[in-house]
């Protein structure tokens, strides 16, 4: 088997795992985790830098860690226009929101017409506690 043949398949498992877990953020130690799990061990530099591409072409969102936990990914759900409308993060438990809501539009319009600063709500997340954490 070619090395570019078995990079392919392993893309594959890191993309198939992502899809899996689209609701969810994970971190490249857990994907990593996930795939040995399934008996197709992947390495965690592997993983980190597929995420890193996917991230760059804009089918991955990435998260900073907070509180001193690892950086995370989470697929963009096309299908709920994720690109579209902001989202809310909590910083105990890590759950994201979508933030689809008239109100948020007439922020970003305000925002935009007033102070001259269009947010880019592919790349923007509110920070702060969910119902459940508070």
């Amino acid at each position: 088997m070619s090395g570019s043949t078995y990079n392919t398949k392993q893309k594959q498992l890191i993309k198939s795992v992502m899809t899996d877990n689209k609701d969810k953020q994970l971190t490249c130690e857990e994907i990593a985790d996930l795939l040995k799990n399934m008996g197709t061990p992947v390495g965690k530099t592997t993983v980190y830098r597929f995420l890193e591409k996917l991230t760059e072409n804009g089918e991955v969102r990435k998260f900073i860690g907070i509180n001193g936990k690892s950086t995370s990914f989470q697929l963009i759900d096309k299908e709920l226009k994720c690109e579209e409308h902001l989202h809310l993060r909590c910083t105990e438990c890590g759950k994201l929101f979508h933030l689809g809501c008239e109100f948020m539009n007439g922020v970003g319009e305000h925002i935009q017409k007033h102070h001259r600063f269009r947010i880019d709500n592919s790349k923007t997340v509110i920070l702060g506690l969910c119902e459940n954490c508070q």
